[in-house]
C-alpha cells in the first residue's frame, strides 16, 4: 500500500524544499501575505504535527479562495512536514502552478499509521486551522488523496460526509487487507465497523452519495487491485450518485500521475459548491 517509493530525485527534491520554505507565518514583517508551500504546526492532544500550506502566488484576503485537503500514500508518512508534498498534488502544482487557483492542505500521518481515527481528525484540524487563517469559501472546499490516502478520502469524506463539495479518490480502497494490517498499525472500531458491515462498499456510498466524485484507479496496479474502485463506483452508481470513473489502461500504481495531470480534473472539480446550510 505505498503511496510512492524513495528516489534520488525525491531526496534531492525535498532538499530543495527544505531549503526553500520559509518559516510557518501567514505574513511577512511588511505585512504582505506570503505564498508558496508554507511549512506550519499543529498542535492536537497534546501532540506537534507538522503540514503543509500551498498557496497561490496571486493570492488575496481580498477574495475567497477554493481549498484542497490532500491525503498523501504510505511511501510519504513521516515527522518532516515536506515529504507529502513531493509526490501527487504537490507535485502537479510545481510542474504547473496556474492548474490549481486554491489553497492546498497536506497534513502527515507518522510512520506506522493511516488516516483513521485520530490522524483523521488531525488532518480535519489542520483544514480547520488552514480556513481560520486564510480568506476561503467554506462552499468550496474539497478532498483527494492517493493510495492510503485514497482509502483516507474514503474514510474522511464518510466521516465529515457534509463539509465537502466533491472528492477525488485515486487508487484507494474500502476494506484492508488481512495481510495489509500489521503494516498500518491496529484498525479503529469505527473503520472496523465499515469492514464488517454486510456490504462494506454500499455502506460507505449510503453516506456520501450526495457528494460529486471522481474516482481513477490503474487498470494493471500491483498494489490496491483495481476491482477496489471498481465496486465502489458500482455501489455509488446503484446509488444514483453523481460519480465519474476513470481507469487507466497499462497504468500500475501510480495513477495519480496522469490523474492530477488531466486538464480537465481542476475545473471540474472546482466548478462545485457545498448546498448552503
Amino acid at each position: 500500500m505505498h503511496g510512492s517509493s524513495t528516489t534520488l530525485w525525491g531526496l534531492s527534491l525535498l532538499l530543495l524544499i527544505a531549503l526553500v520554505v520559509p518559516p510557518a507565518r501567514a505574513q511577512d514583517c511588511d505585512g504582505t501575505t506570503q505564498t508558496g508551500f508554507l511549512l506550519r504546526t499543529l498542535e492536537y492532544n497534546g501532540q506537534t504535527h507538522h503540514y503543509q500550506v500551498f498557496v497561490p502566488p496571486d493570492y488575496t484576503p481580498e477574495r475567497t479562495w477554493p481549498v484542497i485537503l490532500f491525503l498523501h500514500g504510505a511511501g510519504e508518512r513521516g515527522t518532516d512536514g515536506f515529504k507529502q508534498t513531493a509526490v501527487g498534488i504537490g507535485q502537479a502544482i510545481r510542474m504547473n502552478v496556474e492548474r490549481f487557483p486554491a489553497i492546498v492542505v497536506f497534513p502527515q500521518v507518522p510512520p506506522g499509521r493511516a488516516w483513521f481515527g485520530e490522524q483523521a481528525e488531525v488532518a480535519m484540524a489542520a483544514l480547520d486551522e488552514v480556513m481560520a487563517t486564510y480568506s476561503v469559501d467554506p462552499e468550496r472546499v474539497y478532498l483527494t488523496g492517493l493510495s492510503m490516502g485514497g482509502h483516507g478520502t474514503w474514510y474522511v469524506a464518510y466521516h465529515w460526509p457534509d463539509r465537502f463539495a466533491a472528492i477525488v479518490p485515486i487508487c484507494g480502497f474500502i476494506v484492508f487487507p488481512e495481510a495489509a494490517r500489521g503494516f498500518f498499525g491496529e484498525l479503529p472500531p469505527e473503520q472496523l465497523e465499515i469492514q464488517s458491515a454486510e456490504d462494506p462498499y454500499r455502506k460507505v456510498a449510503e453516506r456520501i452519495k450526495h457528494l460529486p466524485i471522481w474516482v481513477f484507479h490503474g487498470a494493471d496496479d500491483p498494489v490496491v487491485p483495481v476491482e477496489a474502485s471498481r465496486r465502489m463506483v458500482e455501489a455509488l452508481r446503484e446509488l444514483g450518485a453523481d460519480v465519474q470513473y476513470t481507469e487507466y489502461e497499462g497504468v500500475g500504481h501510480e495513477a495519480w500521475e496522469p490523474a492530477y495531470a488531466e486538464f480537465a480534473l481542476m475545473p471540474w472539480l472546482l466548478s462545485h459548491r457545498r448546498p448552503k446550510e
